[in-house]
């Protein structure tokens, strides 16, 4: 599908059109183009190695493009710096925290909007209320490294909405995640009041949720589209490797 970025009457909470990345020597991203409406959650799905993180590292800048044009919220990606209306969950923490604890892990997903190491009793306050969304409101002095693996996803979620953002983009937030957690997960997905992109292995714990599906294959979006069909493009993965990114230090590898 081809968009018109530059168009007025566009309201698109995501724009991306004829979009290429390269990695080194190698193309990873070619010809993708598709757009994301307000209030819409769209599921990124495709084999492994198809391009997925890396369309949402891209989407975010964190790796660069070497043609098209991505927009956030009405804004091109070079000009914008509302981060704090972003929300970005990684699959897993990919860094060594020591004895940060639960609280502190979901604060830094304040940093957008204030000073680093002063954080306000608002923030506070939001950092308690995104922990009681994923239902770890009594975890919040635990070290995060004590949780199980489920239980840290659902603590990235809570930093990743602790802003109470306009869009959020997650990848893979049900990887390694017990089904009692993926309901947890499920539900706090439902009950965002934002734009999500997700990238997922199946949709199954988030088909009442999803309005639409974007596939990708070798780089290229083969489908977009009713979520019903998607499947028939054939989704199944494996997880991608991780790799710490020095801006967040929670940060997947671009690989899957």
């Amino acid at each position: 599908m081809s968009v018109n970025p530059t168009d007025p009457s566009r309201n698109s909470a995501i724009v991306v059109n004829n979009l290429a990345v390269w990695l080194g020597n190698t193309q990873i991203l070619r010809d993708i183009s598709f757009d994301v409406a307000p209030g819409e959650t769209v599921a990124l799905l495709g084999g492994n190695g198809s391009g997925k993180t890396t369309l949402l590292r891209a989407i975010l800048g964190l790796i660069p493009h070497r043609d098209g044009i991505i927009e956030l919220l009405g804004t091109p990606l070079e000009q914008f710096n509302s981060w704090d209306q972003i929300g970005y969950v990684p699959q897993r923490a990919s860094v060594s925290l020591h004895s940060t604890t639960v609280a502190e892990v979901v604060g830094s997903g304040t940093l957008a909007k204030r000073a680093v190491g002063w954080m306000r009793a608002a923030d506070r306050k939001h950092v308690a209320e995104a922990l009681n969304a994923v239902g770890l409101a009594d975890l919040a002095r635990e070290p995060y490294l004590h949780l199980s693996g489920g239980q840290q996803q659902r603590v990235l979620i809570a930093r990743g909405i602790v802003n109470r953002p306009r869009l959020v983009l997650m990848d893979e937030p049900f990887a390694g995640v017990d089904l009692d957690n993926q309901a947890h997960i499920a539900a706090t997905l439902n009950a965002l009041e934002a734009t999500v992109l997700v990238v997922l292995h199946e949709t199954d714990s988030l088909a009442d949720a999803i309005d639409r599906t974007i596939v990708l294959r070798d780089g290229r979006m083969v489908y977009n589209g009713t979520p019903e069909i998607a499947h028939s493009e054939g989704t199944h993965e494996v997880a991608a490797p991780e790799r710490t990114h020095l801006l967040t230090g929670m940060e997947p590898a671009w690989t899957s």
